[in-house]
């Protein structure tokens, strides 16, 4: 059995969250995705919108998502390193350093490492600009 580790906010949730969760999927049989915690967010973004349960309950409903499991920081390597998986999901809209210090801990425990692109014009961020503008527009 071929186990993948992907990890996302999820804060309003889109096509994006979808898409990439649903390709994750197709590379082995196990999807385990951590969602990540409101204080792991703010490490990089604002706080999300979403409560942390409401985003978890909600990735959880994916029938391609085998587990959920909660992700305490921004970078995957923690939760990577204590479920030992077969491949673990990053994405192409990551920094460098955060790619290679995954590539890092993927050679330790010997599992292989997918970068996923990004799906531009899909993101939270986008759809909160979106409301924003239009609320504006009244």
């Amino acid at each position: 059995m071929i186990a993948i580790y992907a990890y996302v906010c999820a804060d309003l949730i889109h096509r994006g969250h979808l898409e990439h969760l649903k390709n994750c999927k197709a590379l082995g049989d196990k999807l385990i995705v951590g969602v990540l915690t409101d204080e792991a967010i703010m490490e990089k973004k604002e706080r999300p919108i979403m409560s942390f349960n409401e985003r978890v309950d909600l990735v959880r409903s994916f029938e391609f998502v085998d587990a959920v499991v909660p992700q305490a920081t921004y970078s995957p390597e923690k939760n990577a390193y204590e479920i030992r998986p077969d491949i673990v999901i990053e994405s192409n809209s990551h920094s460098a350093m955060l790619v290679d210090s995954v590539r890092n801990l993927c050679k330790k425990i010997g599992a292989r490492l997918i970068i996923m692109p990004y799906y531009p014009g899909h993101s939270s961020s986008g759809v909160k600009e979106k409301i924003i503008k239009e609320d504006k527009k009244r």
